[in-house]
């Protein structure tokens, strides 16, 4: 089965950045009706079309530098911020005295709270107190004086730039989060896998040749306990810690990013019985329906792979002279594997026992397989009576193995 590393660029505030584009153009059109609207306002109108074909210009030709935080670089903050105070400062020159005491709007209109709105987006609550600041300044100075309504608007400005700001920086601590929680689900899973997989063949042998030196004696057992220290010391490698964090999930500049690396799947579907007829013997019977049993790729081989980690456990466990009964039922919306045996069954408790001891056969290379697969793994044991393990797995899989 093949492999492929997935990139997923998370990025909550990329909205802001898109709808920035589009406000910045509007409010730049707003700014130009306006002044086309009370054009016998201004003694000085050619201030004003200058500064509006400057505005223009910068407006459309900057648009770029809106698109996301990498190309709103500082430099170009600055040059937007000088272009929106500078046209505050004209107001003035160029309109009469009567509009401006009046509460006449300045040149550039709302379209400087575009600005401020860049740096709040770009670099958080602080950037956006200073822009917001300077354009308080700068408005006092075009008023000449603290009137009322410049006083509310320059108040609205800053506070609704701050919370933007702040809210902008919460965004990304919580997408930070969240690849975070991403990456250790990934690797959890991979761990998961990894662990089933060395539980199903190294541990098995490791445990096999540990019981067999005890039994030889001499240099054998020597043998054995060193398989015995490596089997104890290979559970706990597969059994904990967590992936230390990367790089990636910590660079916010164009969001957060998650790489995972997940499994192709093979084409077509697959008959569990073909996976399942290894498993007869002499003391293992399979009773499976005569037509196919078909599921995805992926959820029949991890079923049958739980069905063999199943008989692992009967062998060591129940012992050689165990018997094994597979039964395969392939119902409308499920396959169901009944694995029984006529073993002395497992006492209570034992399993608890064996997780916490880090013997994670059950925990992962049945339960954990069938719960990846939007299934579930049925334990049913009477001492004296033997062992059945039930393992139902829907043919369309809701599980993680399903959706990848």
């Amino acid at each position: 089965m093949a492999k492929r590393v997935q990139v997923m660029r998370m990025s909550v505030e990329q909205p802001l950045w898109r709808a920035l584009t589009a406000y910045r153009v509007l409010t730049m059109l707003y700014a130009v009706g306006l002044f086309g609207t009370a054009y016998d306002e201004f003694v000085r109108p050619w201030i004003a079309v200058a500064y509006y074909a400057v505005l223009c210009v910068w407006t459309l030709a900057t648009l770029p530098r809106v698109q996301n935080a990498a190309s709103c670089t500082k430099r170009f903050l600055a040059a937007d911020l000088t272009i929106a105070l500078t046209g505050i400062l004209l107001t003035p020159l160029a309109a009469e005295y009567e509009r401006i005491q009046s509460g006449g709007p300045t040149l550039p209109s709302i379209w400087t709270a575009g600005s401020v709105l860049a740096f709040a987006i770009k670099g958080g609550w602080r950037w956006a107190a200073f822009a917001s600041t300077a354009v308080a300044v700068a408005n006092l100075i075009e008023r000449g004086a603290p009137a009322r309504d410049t006083i509310h608007n320059v108040i609205l400005v800053w506070v609704a730039s701050i919370a933007i700001g702040y809210v902008v920086e919460v965004a990304r601590a919580s997408e930070r989060t969240l690849a975070r929680a991403l990456e250790i689900e990934a690797a959890t899973r991979e761990r998961e896998r990894l662990a089933r997989d060395i539980h199903d063949g190294v541990l098995q042998v490791l445990a096999m040749v540990q019981r067999r030196g005890a039994v030889l004696g001499g240099e054998a057992a020597e043998l054995g306990r060193m398989a015995g220290e490596q089997e104890v010391a290979l559970r706990t490698l597969v059994s904990g810690g967590l992936v230390p964090v990367s790089r990636a999930s910590e660079d916010a500049a164009e969001g957060a990013v998650v790489r995972a690396v997940e499994e192709e799947p093979d084409d077509g579907p697959v008959d569990l019985r073909v996976l399942l007829a290894p498993y007869a013997a002499a003391k293992v019977s399979l009773a499976e329906p005569g037509a196919p049993v078909v599921l995805p790729p992926d959820a029949a081989r991890e079923l049958a792979a739980a069905v063999g980690a199943a008989l692992d456990n009967v062998r060591k466990h129940a012992g050689e002279q165990a018997r094994a009964w597979l039964l395969v039922e392939d119902e409308p919306d499920e396959v169901i594997v009944t694995v029984r045996d006529d073993g002395p069954g497992i006492p209570e408790g034992r399993l608890a026992q064996a997780e916490g001891e880090g013997r994670m056969g059950v925990a992962l290379s049945i339960r954990g397989r069938l719960r990846d697969l939007g299934g579930s793994a049925e334990l049913i044991s009477v001492p004296g009576q033997g062992t059945e393990v039930e393992l139902k797995v829907p043919k369309v899989s809701r599980g993680k193995a399903g959706q990848r």
